[in-house]
């Protein structure tokens, strides 16, 4: 049978102090294996790179099982719980950030709930309508989007944060001016900004200013910071 797979970087051992678990794309319906040689996992490499620099910081990247969503199983969803009860016995009672893209930022929105959770980051989030927020009380939520992207729709992750916005005050969205959907045109600009949330939500810095008071306001100010 196929498993998921947990490439672990940054911090080991009695060292590690917080913890991001990275979860990468994929495609509505498929029960091909993933891969990490795939597009939608190499993409994330960079911020798994970059995230792992930070000390205390250990950086979990996922391969899921299948490349699919694939409703109502929801294969993706139970590997990143898998990868976090994993998370939980080498770490246990430290903080955890998500960071995803596409379905995996999907997923990570949807695995909020997880006990030691303290903030999700979703790039280019794939949100359709009725998707659900309540597992969102209480967590500290950063949304960004191409203003170009045409795989994964930036006016569906706005309605999505405005209702999340219902449910944890906590909820920032930033709108990456000129980029589509693989986060290849502002690549610095989308690293700088998961950097700052995730080493910040996390408690290793200070929170950063912009993204403070984009988390301060109300919508749509809040929801609508240009990048």
């Amino acid at each position: 049978m196929t498993e998921p797979r947990l490439r672990k970087l940054g911090a080991t051992g009695a060292d590690v102090r917080a913890a991001v678990l990275v979860l990468h794309g994929g495609q509505e319906n498929s029960t091909a294996p993933s891969a990490p040689w795939h597009p939608a996992y190499v993409r994330m490499i960079p911020f798994a790179r970059d995230l792992r620099r930070a000390p205390g910081v250990a950086v979990w990247q996922l391969c899921n099982r299948y490349r699919g969503w694939n409703a109502p199983d929801l294969d993706p969803v139970a590997d990143a719980r898998w990868a976090l009860e994993r998370l939980h016995q080498a770490h246990p009672d430290i903080p955890v950030a998500l960071v995803g893209h596409s379905m995996g930022g999907r997923v990570a929105l949807r695995v909020a709930d997880d006990r030691a959770v303290a903030g999700v980051c979703a790039l280019a989030p794939w949100t359709p309508a009725g998707e659900p927020v309540g597992q969102l009380a209480d967590r500290t939520v950063l949304i960004a989007h191409g203003d170009r992207d045409r795989m994964t729709d930036p006016a569906l992750s706005y309605t999505y944060a405005e209702r999340a916005k219902e449910v944890t005050d906590a909820v920032a969205r930033f709108d990456v001016l000129g980029e589509g959907h693989a986060l290849l045109r502002r690549y610095r600009e989308w690293t700088s900004l998961v950097r700052r949330f995730t080493l910040g939500v996390l408690g290793v810095v200070d929170l950063d200013r912009e993204i403070t008071e984009a988390l301060a306001k109300p919508a749509p100010a809040g929801l609508r910071v240009p990048v």
